[in-house]
């Protein structure tokens, strides 16, 4: 295996302490949002019955339950051993979903899948984490098949100035309280997580670009509670991109 970029080496060690708490801070953190942003994840791909859905960055398998609830067969990968590790527990809790999800460990920029092998595709909060965002989305689209939906859940910076200095204050000195309560590892994701997504948003104004460069068409960004987070979905269109 290839020597783990500076990025990639902080995303891994960032998640080790997490998953016991996962689901339940990722709706404190989001002022009770995250699940809600999730929800319109899955209505935009509309899972049916038999379709094949890779669900990348599944982390605890929050999107991997609500896609296989609506009868799709899932395989949820992630880099992070421990995360998968608190999706299987989610599964043993949950055994009716135990035959409609697969968990693989790997990597967002290096698939294990054949080419336009998925009916549609899911992944939260990963562009933030890979070196080479450009690259990564055409490998995303490359395992699904031409027609196929893509959808992702990214955190948001709100567009009003007001609004923007409140996300800040939260973000910059609630978060690391909140985080500081739980964990010294919640402390460390409360910390980053302010200017990282900041960050982000600046190293990446026009995400929609973004995704049409890789060859997904019907590109289409949803902005929720007050643009805090985001719902980006589009169609893999019928070329492979270069």
């Amino acid at each position: 295996m290839a020597a783990l970029s500076p990025r990639k080496q902080h995303a891994l060690e960032l998640f080790t302490g997490l998953p016991s708490a996962y689901d339940r801070m990722g709706a404190v953190l989001s002022f009770g949002q995250d699940p809600r942003w999730r929800r319109a994840l899955i209505e935009a791909i509309g899972p049916s019955p038999g379709q094949r859905i890779l669900d990348v960055a599944t982390g605890t398998g929050m999107v991997a339950a609500g896609l296989a609830r609506r009868g799709a067969d899932v395989t949820g990968l992630d880099q992070s051993e421990q995360m998968l590790s608190a999706a299987r527990q989610r599964l043993a809790e949950h055994p009716d979903l135990a035959d409609k999800i697969t968990l693989v460990q790997g990597e967002a920029e290096h698939l294990p899948f054949a080419d336009g092998e998925f009916d549609a595709l899911t992944f939260t909060y990963l562009l933030r984490y890979v070196d080479d965002r450009a690259a990564t989305m055409r490998e995303l689209a490359r395992v699904v098949k031409p027609g196929a939906r893509i959808g992702m859940v990214e955190f948001g910076i709100p567009a009003s100035r007001p609004l923007r200095g409140a996300w800040r204050v939260h973000t910059r000195v609630g978060l690391p309280l909140l985080g500081r309560a739980v964990s010294p590892a919640w402390l460390e994701v409360g910390r980053f997580l302010g200017p990282n997504i900041e960050q982000f948003h600046t190293a990446e104004p026009d995400l929609t670009k973004l995704w049409r460069s890789a060859g997904i068409t019907n590109v289409r960004e949803r902005r929720m509670s007050f643009g805090a987070g985001v719902v980006i979905s589009g169609i893999r269109d019928g070329q492979r991109p270069a």
